[in-house]
């Protein structure tokens, strides 16, 4: 069965997650997403990409479960850095992405919205970064993007309370650009894909790389320890400690170890 679907209509296509019951981002969602891209990239058709969730979420986080089947730290990094090179694809691929979100949006779920060209929510999604919780750290990217779009400080807060912010506070923070009722999300969403579907192509295709250039060689070093802590930190007693205590469904116990 398929994790992903995919609609085309008015030059726009439509990805969303199917992946029940909280749009989880296992491995199999990341790699399905990447050979989608691979078919809208070269679809003539296509000039703008809306990506959105099926169901209560737009997608609650990474598929915790599945790290307990990851025997090793340098196995975990590879896994982050897979993440990494496909929402870099993302935030440079020559067509827009616009990430629809409703519900919440936290974790590898809030790192995939980040990857995408700009965002537009709901005014009561959650949107958040909450992998301290678990004794984890993100890995797609989160600690060089929350930081960019809101500041430093406000995404220090975030990752370390593990506490959402609402659709409306994303607006304000810069992390989202328009924040509409639930229920005229999708609707709002494609006004604006639409606005974007009868510019040039060629045009768009420019300024996306344009918009990329402002990327230093300090924020890829950035990326790629990321992934390197975040293989180290899964490792540690506290990182295990948390996983295991979120699939008991318990409060961790970290020892700093």
């Amino acid at each position: 069965m398929a994790l992903l679907s995919t609609t085309i209509e008015e030059r726009i296509a439509t990805i969303t997650i199917n992946h029940p019951p909280a749009n989880a981002l296992s491995s199999l969602v990341l790699k399905e997403l990447s050979g989608v891209l691979d078919g809208l990239e070269t679809n003539e058709e296509v000039r703008v990409i809306v990506l959105k969730g099926e169901g209560r979420f737009f997608s609650a986080g990474a598929d915790i479960k599945e790290f307990t089947t990851v025997s090793n730290g340098e196995e975990f990094s590879k896994l982050s850095t897979y993440g990494q090179d496909l929402f870099e694809r993302m935030e440079n691929f020559t067509k827009p992405i616009i990430a629809s979100v409703h519900g919440a949006a936290l974790g590898g779920g809030l790192e995939l919205a980040m990857g995408c060209h700009f965002r537009i929510v709901s005014e009561t999604a959650k949107l958040g970064l909450p992998e301290l919780q678990l004794g984890l750290i993100p890995g797609f990217a989160g600690t060089a993007r929350l930081p960019k779009f809101i500041g430093v400080s406000k995404a220090a807060e975030m990752l370390w309370t593990s506490d959402p912010i609402s659709g409306k506070e994303a607006v304000q923070f810069g992390l989202a650009n328009h924040a509409f009722p639930e229920e005229s999300l999708v609707e709002e969403t494609y006004k604006i894909a639409k606005k974007i579907a009868a510019k040039s192509p060629i045009s768009i295709a420019a300024t996306i790389e344009l918009l990329n250039i402002a990327k230093t060689k300090q924020y890829h070093a950035g990326v790629a320890r990321e992934a390197e802590l975040f293989g180290q930190v899964f490792t540690s007693e506290d990182g295990q400690e948390g996983i295991q205590a979120f699939i008991e469904k318990r409060q961790p116990q970290f020892k700093g170890k």
